[in-house]
């Protein structure tokens, strides 16, 4: 039972569920930038360059000529997807990108509560009563 226990404590900890829950959101975050890149991004950029399709954009290895990806799949030729390839680059930049906004406005953040300084708390009472006799009595003397 020792064991169980200590699994259980050890994925109860709350950086655990952090990570859990962030890689969960990377995932889908993910996701969205991939069909981002594959379906908003890539069409325009595609069809500015003469109608290309990123994702068809392959070499046959056996030295053959297909209309598209899945054309030289199904004859089996082995071929090299490297559309796919500049898709999944782009995907990583944006990504990467984002990433690095984020980093740079939590840094931001970081620096204006350092570079905040606190207002000093204002005196009791107290202090404002023993200041005024300590200036009486400099007064006096």
């Amino acid at each position: 039972m020792g064991l169980v226990k200590d699994f259980k404590d050890f994925a109860m900890r709350g950086n655990v569920l952090d990570l859990a829950v962030a890689v969960i959101i990377g995932a889908a975050f993910g996701k969205i930038i991939s069909s981002f890149v594959k379906d908003v991004l890539m069409p325009p950029i595609g069809k500015f360059m003469g109608g290309m399709d990123f994702g068809q954009l392959h070499y046959a290895l056996d030295g053959m000529k297909y209309d598209t990806l899945d054309a030289a799949r199904e004859a089996g030729a082995a071929a090299i997807a490297y559309g796919s390839f500049i898709q999944t680059i782009v995907d990583f930049l944006i990504v990467a990108f984002v990433i690095f906004m984020v980093i740079k406005a939590y840094e931001n953040s970081k620096k204006k509560e350092e570079a905040a300084p606190e207002a000093p708390p204002e005196p009791s009472k107290e202090e404002v009563l023993l200041t005024e006799i300590r200036d009486a009595l400099r007064a006096r003397n």
